[in-house]
């Protein structure tokens, strides 16, 4: 949609999140830059795996979290469109994926595993894996653990407490980032706010 928009002429920059994304935006002829030639965004579109009544997410299925978290951080606003799947009334249902540095892997996991024993619905984490069965390389060269915490009631908490062990890089919350979502469902679509945490 975005690459037809700019062969009608639509001028706009964007910021990709992937390798991949890049590629595939500068086939199509999107305008590319990177956050090391501007600061600053005026708006960042994108998907969630999962969506909580305030806006907090779950993201990192596609596996460029910390580029979405990063851009996302350097947004005036984040729009987050998404079919009626990934609305939940809690995160948790789906594994949240922890961006780990490979060094240390074994230590990482057992702190992670520490802080899942506060969950009763917690499942475990596993090692992210990709083409014949390696394990899954994100673009800044480090590994995912994907981790099934069950209903998470306090995202805050969750948050600080997987980046208080050092070998977390980051983490799939999003949380006080989102400013608006539009959910697909049967009956339309549904637009809902960051500032009055209301349908539309």
């Amino acid at each position: 949609m975005l690459a037809q928009k700019v062969a009608d002429g639509l001028d706009v920059i964007c910021v990709p999140t992937s390798e991949e994304t890049a590629r595939h935006a500068g086939e199509k002829g999107v305008k590319l830059t990177d956050l090391d030639t501007i600061d600053h965004l005026d708006l960042t579109i994108d998907g969630a795996d999962e969506i909580a009544p305030d806006l907090s997410l779950i993201k990192g299925a596609g596996g460029a979290l910390l580029r979405e978290k990063i851009v996302a951080g350097a947004s005036s606003r984040l729009l987050v469109i998404a079919d009626s799947s990934k609305r939940v009334e809690a995160l948790g249902r789906f594994p949240l994926s922890i961006e780990v540095n490979k060094f240390g892997l074994g230590a990482t996991r057992l702190a992670i595993h520490a802080v899942m024993e506060a969950y009763p619905e917690a499942e475990g984490v596993s090692l992210r894996r990709g083409k014949d069965d390696q394990p899954f390389v994100t673009d800044g060269g480090h590994l995912i653990l994907d981790a099934s915490f069950g209903r998470i009631s306090q995202p805050e908490a969750l948050s600080r407490a997987l980046l208080d062990i050092p070998g977390v890089v980051q983490h799939g919350l999003f949380i006080g980032l989102c400013d608006r979502a539009y959910i697909a469902t049967p009956d339309g679509v549904v637009k809902m706010d960051a500032d009055t945490r209301r349908e539309g």
